[in-house]
C-alpha cells in the first residue's frame, strides 16, 4: 500500500503541475470533460489520497 500511495501521490502531483506547462497525461484527459474546477478537484483528491496512503503505511514492513 505504501508503494501505491507513493505512486498515486506522484501521479497526482505531476498531473497538477503539467497543465501549467501546457501538457497533459493521456490517461487523465477524460477528467477535462467535467470542467476546470472539477478536474482540479479530482487531481487534488488523487494527490491527497496518495499522500494519506503513503503516510499511513510508510512505517509498516
Amino acid at each position: 500500500m505504501k508503494e501505491l500511495g507513493l505512486g498515486l501521490f506522484l501521479v497526482g502531483l505531476v498531473s497538477l503541475v503539467l497543465p501549467f506547462l501546457g501538457m497533459k497525461f493521456m490517461f487523465l484527459t477524460w477528467i477535462e470533460q467535467w470542467g476546470a474546477t472539477t478536474s482540479l478537484l479530482i487531481r487534488g483528491g488523487i494527490t491527497l489520497v496518495g499522500l494519506l496512503l503513503w503516510l499511513s503505511f510508510r512505517n509498516r514492513d
